[in-house]
């Protein structure tokens, strides 16, 4: 699997304290979907932020490299020198994970925020992740016919409690359209482990402080994907934040800033 070649990712930055933290945003957002938690977690925080392929500032995904190698080495590059403290939101999460797998000596701490890496619920509760199928069934039909304005539509409103399609700006729409051409591509990584992840003792010998965190209102393929990588990860508790979905870093960042805190102080 190969990178896009010469892809740089573009970068926000936000806050300017001396505690660095590369923080990676979901699929169809940004890196400045973060100044909401950037904005509480303190003065000595500055947030790394990088946009994905096809997202925000960056160039757009050539359709012809592996989407997921490429954010994977893209987010890598944006990493200092030194051990550093990594979150990540959904597919965000899931690439901050094979980050710590592959290279736990770049991690000081990991905060996950509902990944996707759906092959831990297909390993340990396959009855969750075949409800998780069929409520993305619409989605993977729409993207079968070409209709990427249908595609983002039925895919924002699987993940999204917050809002109606109809009633975001025209900008938004426009941008979750242009990158839900991605999603397909990242099947052999979030479905089928192609990065090895869940050999054995891979994620055991993680021993930077992680936090699993979900909203109180995830999908239960989410709850059993946190909760199976909490028993994997070799350091690692669970989050719950009460009254949120899957969107918890832009509707939530209250909570999630205070779990943060809590981790950095810990690490």
């Amino acid at each position: 699997m190969s990178a896009q070649a010469g892809f740089v990712p573009h970068v926000t930055t936000l806050g300017e304290g001396p505690r660095r933290v590369l923080a990676l945003h979901c699929t169809l957002a940004f890196g400045g979907a973060w100044a909401g938690v950037a904005k509480l977690v303190g003065q000595e925080v500055t947030l790394v932020a990088p946009d994905m392929p096809s997202h925000g500032r960056s160039v757009d995904w050539d359709e012809a490299s592996d989407f997921s190698q490429t954010v994977f080495e893209a987010s890598m590059a944006c990493l200092d020198d030194g051990p550093m403290d990594v979150i990540g939101h959904s597919f965000g999460a899931a690439t901050a994970l094979r980050m710590a797998a592959e290279y736990p000596d770049r991690i000081r701490s990991l905060m996950l925020i509902e990944p996707v890496f759906f092959v831990v619920a297909k390993r340990d509760a396959p009855d969750m992740l075949a409800d998780h199928d069929a409520r993305a069934a619409p989605f993977f039909e729409a993207m079968e016919t070409g209709d990427r304005t249908l595609a983002a539509r039925t895919f924002n409103r699987m993940w999204s409690t917050s809002g109606t399609w109809d009633a975001m700006p025209e900008r938004s729409r426009a941008a979750m359209i242009r990158a839900i051409h991605v999603v397909p591509d990242t099947h052999d990584f979030l479905y089928e482990d192609a990065f090895g992840l869940l050999e054995p003792d891979v994620l055991e010998a993680v021993d930077a402080p992680a936090v699993l965190m979900r909203g109180e209102q995830a999908l239960p393929a989410i709850t059993a994907t946190n909760a199976g990588l909490v028993r994997r990860l070799g350091n690692a508790t669970e989050a719950v934040i009460e009254g949120a979905g899957h969107m918890a870093p832009i509707s939530h960042p209250e909570p999630v800033a205070v779990e943060l805190q809590k981790l950095w102080e810990a690490s």
